[in-house]
């Protein structure tokens, strides 16, 4: 059973997007890590259109996840691009099906995973993501998850909508874009940080998002100090 009182500091964490230095990246993870705890998922991830209508993997709360919603969009076949297209949940979607994504379904296999779901990020009639939640259990997700997980997915989209419209100088489109360049970097410095200190993607990852938060910084930011040689590797280890 979820923690009321847990769910209800969640939901305050992501509807406090009126920060000065509101970072998506960073928020789009939050909202990722969170559906993994509340709904006893193995992993989630986020992706966002750009301003084309392109999907971008835009966060995720693993790197398996990570590269299989990439596998996902190259691919144009899974479950985040089927939610985004009809605005519909897909709920409870066991990979046993032969014909049920040909491409995606067996990747998502190799990789652990058994059963998958994509709840909509949108407002009224505006589609403008969905979260991807991949198990590995043959357990469902009961109405009650089901509620939780839209109602995350729900409260992030309108947070990310209204400090668009607040911050009159940048409309969501040029913010998605800035989202997309600042995950660039950021897979830069992963890559950098993990051959430097020999260390998996994830953890690299990991120490990239402690650095920001312990000092107080955006994400992208340290990534593009840590690829521009400003940050030396060794510093993120520093945990005092």
């Amino acid at each position: 059973m979820i923690d009321s009182e847990r769910l209800s500091r969640v939901f305050v964490e992501l509807a406090d997007t009126l920060v000065s230095d509101f970072d998506v990246v960073e928020f789009m993870t939050t909202l990722a890590d969170r559906c993994v705890e509340l709904l006893g998922a193995d992993e989630a991830g986020v992706v966002l259109a750009d301003e084309q209508g392109i999907l971008r993997s835009v966060a995720s709360s693993n790197e398996t996840a990570r590269l299989l919603e990439l596998f996902e969009i190259q691919n144009q076949e899974g479950p985040c691009l089927d939610c985004y297209r009809t605005g519909e949940q897909l709920l409870n979607q066991f990979l046993v099906t032969p014909d049920q994504w040909p491409v995606f379904g067996p990747e998502a296999r190799r990789l652990g995973f058994t059963v998958v779901h994509a709840l909509p990020m949108r407002l009224r009639g505006r589609v403008i993501g969905a979260v991807n939640v991949f198990g590995s259990s043959a357990a469902e997700l009961d109405p009650i998850d089901i509620e939780v997980g839209q109602a995350l997915a729900d409260v992030a989209t309108v947070g990310l909508l209204q400090e668009r419209t607040i911050r009159e100088a940048r409309i969501l489109n040029e913010q998605l874009q800035g989202a997309l360049t600042s995950r660039v970097v950021i897979e830069q410095a992963k890559g950098v940080l993990a051959e430097r200190l020999k260390v998996e993607l994830d953890v690299a990852f990991t120490l990239l998002r402690e650095h920001a938060r312990r000092n107080s910084q955006r994400l992208s930011l340290v990534a593009a100090a840590l690829v521009e040689g400003r940050l030396a590797a060794g510093e993120l280890t520093q945990r005092s």
